[in-house]
């Protein structure tokens, strides 16, 4: 009784507040009202959840990689949303959501308020629906980070950081997410409801050109091209990056809904069952590979469920979603298995993670949705949709990275000189250690 008592009072003073804010003081409060104002306080919740992945991201990445390297890499993902929020406010969300063809937006430069008026965005705001979006953009560009890490020169990555945000994603975004997009308007609409593919597809295959681009890390390799363990300097670091990526999540897939409605629950389900699957199958698989329970590779399996879910976690139910998860968790560990075998060196496992799983989560909606989805036998139209987004989205994303990558490396360089990796790109990019001495000294020999 005194709960419910407390509730009553609670739900009055909150009606008080709302009923006396100047924004009601010449309108009467209406249903429509009040649940346009929930959809944009929600939004920006999620979109402060997804915008703090980025510190999970920058975790992740240190810890997986040299202590040499930290003050590099945590600049780097601040960097990337920093160039993010600015290329995509001056074109990028132009390209993504204006008016124009089925390829790109045509309108809506700056933010133009003459284009996205009142109701361009159901419920939301304008500067709602750009703070949601660019979190996203900046998580696509920040993947990149880790499996460039450790040689790359930090003004070509600022540069790669702004074509990215301002071009390379939103063309992707524009074909999958807008009104006008042609993936969604096909006659069987291809479905990527968070960005499994939009996301992280875009920037695992980034990565994977970036990787290639660059080539390994010196000393990756013995002189029979085997493969050598470079081993990150804080696996705590890691661990905590990726606890935080998984809350950042209830964001970024809740959150894509765009709306304050009670469906996000079921999305925050499917979401952490995928997450745990993940982390049991890739750590039972690395256990059987290697006879050890790897502890980033368990933390990679979190991610591996969490991205292969981010496409169908609207669509499925718990068992897709499970199902889902467990068969990213496996996948994961034999893809950075491969990449490392054919000298494709990725520090924190980016494209396998993003790029991999990435493609599977969106190929897995064709088969676990439940209105569409083979296993619930309604026909292979939406595996269909869902294969020719995934190869067209990946033709695109290696083509123009392929072309950026190639074209930064020509004129301003892409790679730092031999000294300058082996000493440390905190010393030599910024002018001072991540750590100070005493730290240095230490930590193990190699870093």
């Amino acid at each position: 009784m005194r709960r419910k008592l407390l509730t009553g009072v609670g739900l009055v003073g909150a009606f008080t507040l709302l009923t006396a804010s100047p924004a009601f003081a010449q309108e009467e409060a209406t249903v429509e009202s009040v649940k346009a104002i929930l959809d944009n306080v929600w939004i920006l919740v999620a979109a402060t959840l997804v915008i703090f992945m980025q510190a999970g991201f920058a975790l992740v990445e240190a810890g997986l990689t040299r202590a040499k390297n930290v003050g590099n890499i945590m600049l780097k993902n601040l960097i990337d949303f920093c160039a993010g929020v600015l290329a995509f406010a001056a074109v990028g969300f132009a390209i993504a959501y204006g008016p124009g063809n089925d390829f790109m937006g045509t309108e809506g430069w700056f933010l133009s308020s003459s284009t996205f008026g009142d109701g361009f965005f159901g419920n939301l705001t304008t500067p709602t629906f750009f703070i949601f979006q660019v979190a996203f953009a900046a998580t696509a560009a920040t993947i990149v980070s880790g499996a460039m890490a450790e040689r790359t020169k930090f003004k070509s990555y600022l540069v790669y950081s702004f074509v990215i945000s301002a071009l390379i994603y939103p063309v992707v975004v524009h074909w999958i997410w807008s009104s006008g997009g042609w993936l969604l308007n096909m006659d069987t609409p291809f479905i990527d409801f968070a960005g499994s593919t939009a996301v992280h597809s875009v920037g695992g295959w980034a990565s994977l050109m970036g990787a290639l681009i660059l080539g390994p890390r010196i000393g990756k390799y013995d002189e029979n091209g085997k493969p050598r363990a470079i081993l990150g300097h804080s696996i705590p670091f890691a661990l905590v990056g990726v606890f935080i990526l998984l809350v950042g999540w209830f964001g970024f897939n809740p959150g894509s809904l765009l709306a304050a409605d009670v469906a996000i629950g079921a999305i925050a389900f499917t979401t952490v069952i995928a997450a745990a699957a993940g982390a049991i199958t890739a750590m039972a698989t690395i256990w059987i590979k290697s006879g050890k329970p790897d502890v980033a590779m368990v933390g990679n399996g979190v991610l591996a469920g969490l991205v292969g879910v981010t496409a169908g976690c609207y669509a499925m139910d718990g068992w897709g979603a499970l199902i889902t998860g467990a068969i990213a968790g496996v996948l994961v560990v034999f893809a950075v298995m491969f990449f490392d075998r054919i000298r494709i060196d990725d520090p924190v496992g980016a494209i396998s993670v993003h790029g991999i799983c990435g493609v599977w989560g969106t190929l897995a909606v064709g088969l676990f949705a439940t209105e569409g989805g083979l296993f619930y036998g309604d026909g292979a139209d939406q595996l269909v949709s869902q294969a020719i987004g995934v190869v067209a989205v990946a033709a695109w994303v290696l083509v123009t990275s392929g072309i950026l990558f190639l074209a930064i490396k020509s004129t301003i360089g892409l790679r730092v000189n031999p000294e300058e990796e082996i000493e440390g790109l905190d010393v030599h990019e910024h002018g001072s250690p991540g750590y100070g001495p005493d730290t240095l000294a230490g930590a193990s020999a190699g870093i």
